[in-house]
């Protein structure tokens, strides 16, 4: 395991190398200490220029690069705004598209307008708003995805700068666990209404959306949905209270030259079609299933191991969308930037949330108040017996008689080994060196 998500300090974002440039060109047009907490957040609306492709996970299913859903949380000042900036570098091709389709709803209002009750009136035009504003009305939303499946299953893209937002988007606050999970899995969701005035459909949801909010407001909004499914399909980008430099950040120009280089890559997404298999990234992905598996044997913590899933999920789609950019050629500098999202995503979370998963609020029967996530055999010597680590897990709030299950589990991993002379573990080397 590269990273430490046990501890305060974030995972250290790795090298842009060969298959990351588009990535770097849009780093180059933000202020440096918003590099690690942008890249998580350009993915989504990156996806949303994908239409037409498919892509096999290891679990052999066939999966699109739809339903990414990121939120960045930072403290009010925080330089969150940098992030619509670049939003609206990247979707001028759907400015365009939708304000063609803007002026066949304004022109069709106009006639309505102009006509008495008594006369017919002309059917509303089909129009279909690849980056619909923010505030979006459920109805609104549902009638555009339809629109978009006529139109050969395009993407919708929402960038909401404010968490409160995404009420309106989703119907209301109690509907938005059940919105955002149908997004995230592309599932197919509408209404049925008993008159013409309100909307009919059922079309598939192919949605993509990036949020901004402070701390405060994320643990409010989310409250309620940390063991539903919706906190772990939604990507966190976590950025920490900076300290006082007194230097107010610097943005790029968004020159000629910028829009250039980045059109190029936009390119790239939009003729991407048909299905494809990325083995190289399936082998990794594989690779950090057994590592998150690793993460939570030395946690102990099955919030972690559930959450981790998903953030599996969502970084395997990033690797799709960087193979698209790259030409669709696979390089290791592309496995380094979906291996530090899943942990940056991990972190993030739990820097955000651990005090609210406290999972014996949800089921009375379960272990003491959660701490965030800490890896137990760190905090043990080199040599310990049973004893010490029932005390250490009563000490962080978990029962002792789980203390077996998780060493038969480290030693079973080649963490530890024991010794029926002495009845003591020992850290193995391979342990040791893999984890200082």
């Amino acid at each position: 395991m590269k990273y430490n998500i046990t501890t305060s300090t974030a995972p250290k974002m790795p090298n842009l190398g060969r298959g990351t440039e588009c990535i770097k060109i849009l780093l180059s047009q933000a202020s440096k200490d918003m590099y690690e907490p942008l890249v998580p957040m350009f993915f989504p609306v990156l996806g949303a220029h994908m239409s037409g492709a498919e892509f096999q996970y290891p679990d052999l299913t066939w999966k699109e690069p739809c339903g990414l859903m990121a939120h960045l949380v930072a403290e009010s000042g925080g330089n969150k705004g940098q992030l619509s900036y670049l939003v609206e570098a990247l979707c001028r091709d759907f400015h365009q598209h939708d304000d063609e389709e803007l002026k066949k709803l304004v022109e069709w209002q106009k006639i309505i307008k102009s006509r008495g009750a008594n006369k017919e009136k002309p059917v509303r035009p089909t129009v279909a708003f690849l980056f619909p504003p923010s505030d979006t009305t459920n109805p609104a939303f549902i009638q555009n995805a339809m629109a978009l499946e006529m139109l050969g299953g395009r993407t919708q893209y929402f960038n909401l700068p404010e968490i409160e937002m995404a009420d309106k988007l989703c119907g209301s606050h109690r509907q938005v666990s059940q919105m955002f999970r149908n997004i995230y899995d592309k599932a197919r969701s509408g209404a049925l209404r008993a008159t013409a005035d309100g909307v009919t459909g059922n079309p598939v949801l192919r949605a993509c959306l990036t949020i901004s909010s402070t701390p405060i407001a994320a643990r409010s909004f989310y409250k309620h949905e940390l063991f539903n499914g919706t906190f772990g399909r939604m990507v966190f980008s976590y950025k920490a209270r900076a300290n006082r430099n007194g230097r107010i950040p610097r943005l790029g120009k968004f020159n000629d030259d910028f829009y250039q280089k980045l059109d190029e890559y936009l390119t790239r997404l939009d003729i991407c079609k048909g299905r494809f298999i990325i083995r190289p990234l399936n082998k990794l992905t594989d690779r950090l299933a057994q590592d998150m598996a690793t993460i939570a044997d030395l946690t102990d913590d099955d919030v972690l191991w559930d959450v981790s899933k998903r953030a599996l999920v969502s970084a395997w789609k990033a690797g799709c969308i960087l193979w698209a950019l790259n030409n669709q050629t696979w390089t290791k500098s592309m496995g380094d930037m979906v291996e530090w999202l899943v942990y940056h995503d991990l972190w993030s979370k739990m820097q955000i949330f651990s005090d609210m998963l406290d999972v014996k609020d949800a089921n009375p029967t379960s272990e003491a108040q959660r701490r965030g996530p800490k890896n137990m055999l760190d905090s043990l010597p080199d040599t310990f017996n049973e004893k010490q680590l029932e005390a250490l897990r009563m000490e962080l709030g978990k029962t002792p008689e789980g203390a077996k299950g998780q060493l038969n589990k480290w030693v079973f991993r080649k963490f530890i080994t024991y010794s029926n002379q002495t009845g003591l573990y020992t850290k193995t080397d391979e342990y040791l060196k893999g984890n200082g």
